[in-house]
């Protein structure tokens, strides 16, 4: 009676100790990522309808700066452990997750450091600064390369999200001043758009739970198809506002 032989053994693949400690941090960094997600989602409300400039305003404002800090910083570290483990095929997904926690972050910190310069009337070039939005700049040109390369569209149709406000947040620090409320818009617009990426987060990452999956493009392209017309409107708003104060007319809106 013939025998058929064994089935050839694979040899298994060995882990570096690089990898197994990337592997050891992935769990931690997911618990933190969703815990600074969570806390970034409940205080991104009452900054928007609470009055600018109050001690509750800037309080909570800055609690979901912090939080939106942590939850980009870990979601860009979790990507980053992503690549390498599927490397030298990585999804592009994960490249992908990276670029949203950089726009997040880019958006959060522009935020804030508009504040700090507001009375400025020259052009700013603070090396961080304009390196943080240059980055948002190549980073969406380079995540549209990928897309297309891979076929991913869905990178291809968030890319110009990133492209355009970087482009205007970088060229509104290296420009004069034009207006005199031009810290209030900058800061309302930046943090619009990290509130964008924040719903857009938490809509993917609960996909499931509204009938979807998370690579369906309508949980990933919504927040910002009306966010930004949102903006927009709230931004045109104050700048009729402002106009009515400066020219001693009752405000409007």
């Amino acid at each position: 009676m013939c025998r058929s032989p064994p089935p050839p053994t694979v040899p298994r693949r060995r882990t570096h100790p690089e990898e197994t400690r990337m592997e050891a941090l992935y769990s931690p960094l997911r618990l933190v990522h969703i815990a600074c997600g969570a806390v970034a989602f409940a205080t991104l409300w009452l900054p928007l309808v609470a009055k600018k400039g109050t001690l509750l305003h800037r309080k909570v404002g800055m609690a979901y700066v912090i939080a939106m800090l942590c939850s980009a910083a870990t979601g860009m570290a979790l990507s980053s452990i992503q690549v390498v483990r599927n490397w030298p095929a990585p999804s592009p997904m994960s490249f992908f997750l990276a670029y949203i926690g950089l726009i997040s972050a880019n958006a959060a910190v522009v935020g804030v450091r508009v504040l700090r310069f507001k009375q400025r009337t020259e052009a700013h070039r603070h090396p961080g600064d304009l390196a943080l939005t240059g980055g948002t700049v190549l980073a969406s040109l380079a995540i549209a390369g990928l897309g297309l390369h891979t076929g991913a569209m869905l990178l291809v149709a968030f890319a110009p999200v990133g492209l355009i406000t970087g482009m205007g947040q970088l060229l509104y620090w290296v420009r004069p001043p034009r207006e005199r409320m031009h810290w209030w818009y900058q800061h309302m617009g930046a943090m619009f758009g990290s509130g964008i990426a924040t719903l857009t987060a938490f809509l993917v990452l609960n996909s499931r739970h509204f009938g979807g999956n998370a690579t369906a493009i309508v949980f990933w392209l919504a927040p910002t198809l009306i966010g930004l017309p949102g903006a927009r409107l709230w931004e045109r708003a104050y700048r009729r506002r402002f106009a009515g104060k400066a020219v001693g007319l009752p405000a409007q809106g």
